[in-house]
């Protein structure tokens, strides 16, 4: 607890000391661009979240900004990590992370789109690689668990919300830009959109190709929104349509074996231990709503969706120093789900008191079916199916007791059903050798039917009170829960010994509370916070000292720490922003108990400013972002190496004339050799397991990206 109330402490003594430099806002000055805020004080979230841990990110930071990749960009913000695992090319399903999930972390943190859930109920996530960056008005982070009540299971570590833009009441515009960069990476991206009358639509498309940092990293992705709308004064109807396809190559990792004397991330940090691995993923949404105004301070939004994607990956026959064209085993999944979520916003007064107020429906429902052949195209050894349901009522209740005091209560009720059923061909392609030698994941022998309804509530409570224009304090306590996903389900079962899977496991559960502050002097602004969370049955994939390997719920966990968000703005031309975070995640009861959580590093900063060098025509931004290290995945034990600590440097210049703009970006400007994923040999447990073994997948040095544009 000692070292989270330093931190603040120092955040407090840094705030003072920059306050008496302190003067007032500068105002904007006539034939330049003025730099953007930093909003670390207000939620857009449904009725807003009080109580909690909130920053936004704009369309222009994200514009602006040296990283190439949402995940980047996400990764700047205190109490975010970030995991790699096919080199970082254009963030292609990298994992983000939100207060110290490690392997989990796709399962914890919540990604909306215009506050509707798109996490899905596979193991695979959000591909943020998906989104047209162009497509996005601003990205709402809040933090900690008390977004599940607004939204539903998943929101442990978080929320994430991406709200995309509108061109209702706007005037035809265009937008086309094209980038070239390192790796032969190709870019191009193409947006549209206008009003008439009440009529309006946008369009957002854009693809990506690239060779890669590695061998067999060669990377396809495009993607492309529609927005269409009709909008009079008491309501409006929407369409919202998406795609996208991705053809990415796996190229496996780099193996560090003492005992083998091999040290591939030294003498071939870019080769590929599969070399023929690839996957192959294309998805298609579809939202349909309309709002109504019911009364003054009352208004209904009645909508639904159905989002689809399929999966197809294929793997070969290869150990550390050879691989093979042979088929290993491959995996063909579909995934349907559909929604329907009607709410209420209301805003009025309890007698003088100011309150406003969100509640409504949500029910989801998703369709999987996963085929697990020798190859593509032949019969299934194994054919998984699992369809979840869930309905969810929820209530929020904001009211301000006080013109300084605001207080915040909400609860959820989520009724869900699963059922799943598994079928083991052993006449299949393969399916013979599967049985002998277990070779097929995750066993081999069919799987128990499994069929379940569980009632799960959470809760949040939340105080913000401002004492004056300068200083605020806020607080929160709140549970929320998580619901297995289905690949969880699958690999419940121990890998190849025979025993059937299961598909059960526990509801996971958290209790969290939090308190900051927020201060302001004139050009400085800071946020600033510690939490502490106590989990239970968390869900988690572990080897054990009987070398079994599956997923399970764990002894109760802790997360604890503490995030600070500071920005100054020197003029309307230079503003510095940095943030910091302390983030320890541990074992709290059983055999690892004291131990940290794989994957999670206890120290994470960064430092960035933007430069008006030449009102718009030349602008920099930079970020120095450090990432402390971390236990490797698999080391439960802590007794393998860390994944070492990194420290890397972006760099951006550009500008816009007239309708031209420009800019070129410099990632990791210092080269640095690094890797944030590496899985560690399970020692003492598992079948020739041993001490400084592991597999590391790294990610690229120094790279460039020039692009061009010009707006109609």
């Amino acid at each position: 607890m000692g070292i989270r109330f330093r931190v603040t402490g120092a955040a407090l003594a840094l705030t003072a000391l920059l306050a008496q430099a302190a003067s007032a806002q500068d105002s904007p000055q006539d034939g330049k661009l003025i730099l953007p805020t930093i909003d670390v004080s207000s939620s857009r979230l449904g009725a807003g979240i009080v109580g909690t841990s909130t920053s936004v990110i704009t369309a222009e930071d994200i514009r602006r900004a040296p990283a190439q990749t949402l995940p980047d960009i996400l990764s700047r913000e205190p109490g975010i990590q970030v995991t790699n695992l096919f080199g970082g090319v254009n963030g292609a399903r990298s994992a983000v992370d939100m207060r110290g999930f490690g392997a989990a972390a796709g399962s914890n943190t919540l990604i909306l789109i215009d506050g509707r859930r798109i996490t899905d109920l596979d193991l695979t996530g959000v591909d943020l690689a998906s989104i047209p960056r162009e497509s996005i008005e601003r990205i709402e982070i809040t933090r900690g668990n008390s977004g599940v009540v607004l939204y539903g299971d998943g929101a442990v570590g978080g929320v994430i919300n991406i709200v995309t833009k509108s061109a209702a009441g706007s005037p035809p515009s265009a937008r086309v830009e094209t980038g070239f960069g390192s790796f032969k990476q190709r870019e191009g991206a193409a947006s549209a959109g206008g009003s008439n009358g009440p009529w309006s639509a946008s369009l957002y498309g854009n693809g990506v190709n690239s060779d890669g940092y590695r061998v067999n990293n060669f990377y396809r992705q495009a993607n492309g929104t529609g927005d269409f709308r009709y909008t009079v004064p008491d309501g409006s109807f929407y369409l919202k349509l998406s795609g996208d396809g991705q053809y990415i190559g796996l190229p496996g990792a780099r193996r560090v074996d003492p005992v083998a004397g091999l040290d591939q991330l030294t003498t071939d940090r870019t080769g590929a231990t599969t070399p023929y691995d690839h996957s192959q993923k294309d998805g298609a949404n579809a939202t349909a709503g309309i709002t109504r105004l019911l009364a003054p301070g009352a208004e209904l939004i009645v909508d639904g969706g159905i989002r689809y994607k399929r999966e197809q990956a294929q793997f070969y026959n290869a150990t550390a120093t050879v691989a093979t064209s042979d088929p290993n085993k491959a995996v063909d999944t579909m995934l349907t789900t559909t929604s329907f979520t009607p709410r209420v916003k209301l805003d009025s007064l309890f007698g003088t008191l100011p309150w406003n107020a969100i509640g409504g429906i949500d029910y989801y429902r998703a369709v999987y079916g996963s085929d697990r052949p020798l190859y593509l195209g032949a019969p299934p050894i194994d054919r998984y199916d699992l369809t979840q349901s869930s309905l969810g009522l929820y209530w929020q209740q904001t009211l301000s007791v006080l013109p300084s005091t605001d207080i915040s209560a909400g609860g959820r009720i989520q009724r869900v059903t699963v059922s799943a059923r598994d079928k083991f061909d052993i006449n299949a392609p393969g399916g013979q050798q599967c049985f002998i030698d277990f070779g097929c994941f995750p066993a081999n022998v069919e799987g128990l039917p499994f069929d379940t309804t569980e009632t799960h509530r959470a809760f949040h409570l939340g105080l913000d009170q401002r004492f004056n224009e300068n200083i605020a304090v806020f607080g929160r306590w709140a549970e929320s829960f998580r619901v297995p996903n289905v690949d969880e389900r699958v690999g419940v079962v121990t890998v190849g010994n025979g025993v059937p899977t299961t598909f059960d496991l526990r509801t996971q559960r958290s209790h969290d509370w939090e308190a900051g502050t927020r201060l302001h002097f004139g050009r400085l602004d800071i946020q600033s916070s510690i939490y502490d969370m106590m989990l239970t049955d968390e869900i988690h994939f572990r080897y054990g000292p009987n070398f079994e390997a599956n997923n399970i719920n764990l002894d109760p966990t802790r997360r604890y720490g503490n995030e600070t968000i500071a920005s100054y703005r020197v003029s309307d031309e230079l503003r510095f922003k940095a943030g910091a975070a302390y983030t320890r995640s541990v074992f709290r009861q059983g055999l690892f108990a004291g131990n940290d959580v794989p994957l999670v590093s206890r120290w994470t900063g960064n430092a960035g400013v933007s430069w008006n060098i030449w009102q718009k025509w030349l602008v920099f931004d930079g970020v120095v972002r450090l990432v402390g290290s971390r236990r490797m995945d698999n080391d439960q034990t802590n007794v393998q190496p860390k994944i070492p600590a990194s420290t890397t440097v972006d760099v951006r210049l550009g500008g816009e004339i007239e309708k031209i703009f420009w800019s070129f970006a410099i990632q990791n400007l210092l080269n640095v050799s690094y890797f944030d994923y590496a899985i560690a040999s399970p020692y003492p447990y598992g079948p020739g397991s041993q001490l400084n073994t592991y597999n590391a997948y790294p990610l690229q040095g120094r790279s460039y990206m020039l692009k061009a544009g010009m707006t109609y």
